[in-house]
């Protein structure tokens, strides 16, 4: 049996949605042809998520702010309102995952000393970085109400977005500035 195909089986694994995760790969890989703007695919990344993968509670990207390289200034999102607009590397899983290059997922958020309180309703959380030739430029974060929500189904799923928003932003490294 191919790795290939275990993967597609994780792809396909999960709690319940309307499309599967790699029917959304394939839609963002779309998306990346079509969008105007690094701020488009954004939004049409994380619209399509909050649509379709139900345990997906709150889902947002953190890019690293240009002009002060160890902040993540959050951009396109769909869940609650966060205060967390803006956070330092230094803090937060968020930040550990920017600062580490690695994914973070965290089972149970309130038992980690580093999880900026977003909501008393969030239970879990994954975060994976955004690579521009092979530099961390941001992450895109998700939260969940379920305890241990994130399997490697997930991890494997979001890791190929954050792939396909840095090959969109390599392939478009002049039209980023737009989306300030």
């Amino acid at each position: 049996m191919s790795e290939l195909w275990k993967e597609n089986q994780y792809l396909k694994a999960g709690p319940p949605f309307r499309r599967d995760r790699t029917e959304l790969l394939e839609d963002f890989r779309r998306l990346a042809v079509n969008s105007a703007s690094l701020q488009d695919l954004q939004q049409g990344i994380v619209g399509s998520i909050a649509e379709n993968l139900a345990h997906y509670n709150w889902t947002g990207f953190y890019m690293l702010d240009p002009e002060e390289p160890e902040t993540l200034v959050l951009g396109p999102f769909v869940g609650a309102p966060t205060l967390h607009v803006r956070i330092p590397v230094t803090e937060g899983i968020c930040g550990a995952a920017a600062a580490s290059g690695e994914t973070v997922v965290v089972d149970d958020v309130h038992a980690d000393p580093r999880y900026l309180s977003c909501s008393i309703e969030t239970r879990s959380e994954i975060v994976v970085p955004v690579y521009v030739h092979e530099k961390v430029v941001g992450e895109i974060d998700i939260d969940s109400h379920d305890p241990a929500a994130f399997t490697k189904a997930d991890r494997l799923f979001l890791e190929e977005t954050a792939r396909i928003v840095g090959g969109f932003m390599e392939a478009h490294p002049d039209g980023l500035a737009a989306d300030k």
